[in-house]
């Protein structure tokens, strides 16, 4: 019996021959593919070293099949390499995209999921079809949710789900307003258009020094809050468990003209800004004011 990274393992009655136990192979011992396995098994989400028998057949990616304990077949990709990039699936785009963006080496985020790195490796170089089990325990992983790894609302506004059964609206304090701030993201600032309509843009913004600062085209709309007071929004939503939370920060606006300050500000910007081009104006807002508000379940 040989397998690769992604097969599955079927385990069959012997009275029947139908399928009693399977689950995703997640690692591989030895370079030809031979056992033993690392198996996630569907029904319990933990992941065991296997042996497999003679009730036991591997069931390819591919759609074809082998069966017991000795059965052979083309040797399976060497459990230390990653196997060479074909087109890559939106799963594994949306993986790698989302372990980058938090800065997480493959070898951590594979032992937070609980598999081999050569199989996260695979996920993200493959257009492979991880089992349920394995896409919780890489969305556990990357504190992300299964349909995010999916795309699944991709086009979609947030907060479509079930709401609470019995929901608790909670107002929020200025330091815990600030830490959800945290250091950067993407938030809406309200602007008046040059006609006098009131108008709110999305930006992607970092905090320095407890001011809010986002980059921007002199004649774009964002910079028209300059010398204004505005207001700047974020929030985040958990579709899952049907709660979240918002804040909303207050002040006047202004434009970072001084040189030593732009250089600092660019120096400390975490992101470029998501719409791209030239975008070398830095605005700058300093809540004067900070409120917020968060949904939870009353019972927690």
């Amino acid at each position: 019996m040989r397998a690769r990274l992604g097969d599955r393992l079927v385990i069959e009655s012997p009275a029947t021959g139908a399928p009693v136990r399977d689950g995703e192979i997640v690692g591989l011992h030895h370079a030809d593919g031979t056992p033993p396995y690392d198996v996630r098994w569907s029904d319990t989400d933990d992941v065991t070293l296997f042996y497999p028998g003679p009730d036991a057949r591997v069931r390819h990616a591919s759609g074809s099949e082998s069966a017991g304990a000795g059965s052979d077949e083309a040797p399976a990709p060497s459990a230390g390499e990653a196997p060479g990039v074909v087109n890559p699936g939106d799963i594994g785009r949306r993986v790698a995209l989302e372990r980058r963006r938090q800065g997480l080496t493959r070898e951590e985020t594979a032992r937070r999921a609980r598999m081999s790195p050569e199989y996260l490796a695979y996920l993200e170089q493959q257009p492979a079809d991880p089992s349920p089990a394995t896409l919780v325990s890489l969305a556990d992983a990357l504190h992300t949710t299964v349909s995010a790894l999916r795309g699944g609302g991709l086009d979609l506004p947030p907060g479509q789900g079930r709401a609470l059964l019995h929901p608790r609206l909670d107002d929020l304090g200025p330091e815990e307003c600030r830490a959800l701030l945290s250091t950067h993201g993407v938030g809406r600032v309200a602007v008046s258009a040059p006609d006098g309509r009131p108008v709110i843009v999305p930006v992607n913004y970092d905090v320095v020094d407890d001011a809010i600062v986002f980059r921007t085209r002199p004649d774009a709309l964002p910079a028209a809050v300059v010398g204004a007071e505005t207001a700047f929004e974020v929030d985040h939503v958990d579709e899952a468990l049907s709660q979240g939370w918002s804040v909303l920060a207050v002040g006047p606006a202004s434009a970072v003209t001084d040189p030593e300050a732009v250089r600092r500000l660019t120096g400390k910007a975490h992101t470029t800004p998501w719409a791209g081009g030239e975008r070398e104006t830095w605005v700058s807002i300093r809540p004067t004011q900070l409120t917020g508000r968060r949904i939870t379940s009353a019972g927690q």
